[in-house]
C-alpha cells in the first residue's frame, strides 16, 4: 500500500538543486526561520522577530559566560520557538513530508509547524547545552 501524496505540494526554490548545494540550503532553512517573501509580507513582525533573534542569542551568550542560569536559557528557547512558529508561517510555510532525505514538501498546517519548530529547537537547544556544559561554561 503506498503512502497518500499531499493534497498541497510545495516545491521551494533550491528543491531541484545538487545534493551539495540542497543540503546547504536545507541547513540554512533549518537555521534561519526568515525569507525575503516574508519580509515583503510582514515588515513589523520581521523585524521584531529579528530584535528577539538578537536578545535569544545575546542570552545564549550569557549563558556561555556563565551569567544567566540554565533555566532562564531554557525559558527564553521556548519563548523564541513560539514565536518561530508565527514567523516561519509568515515566511517558509511549508514542511518535508516523508524522510528527511528526501525533497517532497508540503503545507503546513499550525500544528505542523509547531510540532517542526518544536522537535527542531529541542535538538538545536540540547545539542547547544551539550556543547556549553561540556566545554564547562554552563552549570546546570
Amino acid at each position: 500500500m503506498s503512502e497518500p501524496k499531499s493534497l498541497d505540494p510545495i516545491l521551494p526554490h533550491y528543491a531541484g538543486e545538487t545534493p551539495l548545494l540542497w543540503v546547504a540550503h536545507e541547513v540554512w532553512d533549518h537555521l534561519w526561520p526568515w525569507s525575503t517573501h516574508g519580509f515583503r509580507r510582514a515588515r513589523f513582525l520581521q523585524a521584531l522577530s529579528l530584535g528577539a533573534a538578537v536578545a535569544v542569542t545575546a542570552v545564549w551568550g550569557l549563558a556561555a559566560a556563565g551569567h544567566i542560569a540554565g533555566g532562564v536559557v531554557i525559558g527564553w528557547w521556548a519563548g523564541w520557538s513560539a514565536f518561530e512558529i508565527l514567523v516561519r508561517m509568515q515566511s517558509k510555510p511549508y514542511i518535508k513530508q516523508g524522510p528527511w532525505w528526501g525533497r517532497d514538501y508540503r503545507s503546513a498546517s499550525l500544528m505542523d509547524m509547531t510540532c517542526y519548530v518544536l522537535f527542531k529547537n529541542l535538538l538545536v537547544g540540547a545539542g547547544l547545552f551539550l556543547g556549553l556544559k561540556s566545554l564547562g561554561l554552563l552549570s546546570i
